[in-house]
């Protein structure tokens, strides 16, 4: 299903993304986010810029950028939350935009050796806590 650019969450960078995310960096391909909903702490989102719905779409000149900017992406949450792993997700059933979930698991944590939650709903935090996480994750990227 290849969504229309116009109704894309990334595309006109609207209210309902800002509502989910906060931006953390524009990178050479994508920009990376920071989940509102912290179950999974330090979860971030990396959006490529233009409009495609797959990794095949992409010249293998922009498959490596992109890929390069997700591993970017996660080495600095790797050093900025030290997780025990961190999952990938690249699913678009319904919103066809090229982008990848981040969600570091932590043994103790929720969901460890299985799936995480899309958005579990349970996890949200001060301004300030945001902040801190942000500043954190730039710090390394």
């Amino acid at each position: 299903m290849y969504s229309d650019p116009q109704n894309c969450l990334y595309c006109q960078n609207n209210e309902t993304l800002h509502n989910l995310m906060i931006e953390i960096a524009h990178l050479s391909v994508s920009r990376v986010f920071l989940f509102k909903e912290q179950t999974y702490r330090g979860r971030c989102l990396v959006a490529y810029d233009k409009h495609v719905s797959d990794l095949f779409e992409l010249t293998d000149e922009e498959r490596n950028a992109f890929m390069a900017d997700v591993t970017r992406v996660t080495r600095a949450m790797d050093k900025a939350f030290h997780p025990e792993k961190i999952n990938y997700g690249a699913y678009s059933d319904k919103l066809s935009h090229l982008h990848f979930h981040l969600a570091p698991k932590y043994v103790d944590g929720p969901d460890y050796g299985g799936v995480f939650q899309m958005n579990p709903g349970k996890v949200y935090l001060t301004d300030e806590e945001y902040s801190a996480m942000i500043s954190e994750i730039k710090k390394y990227l």
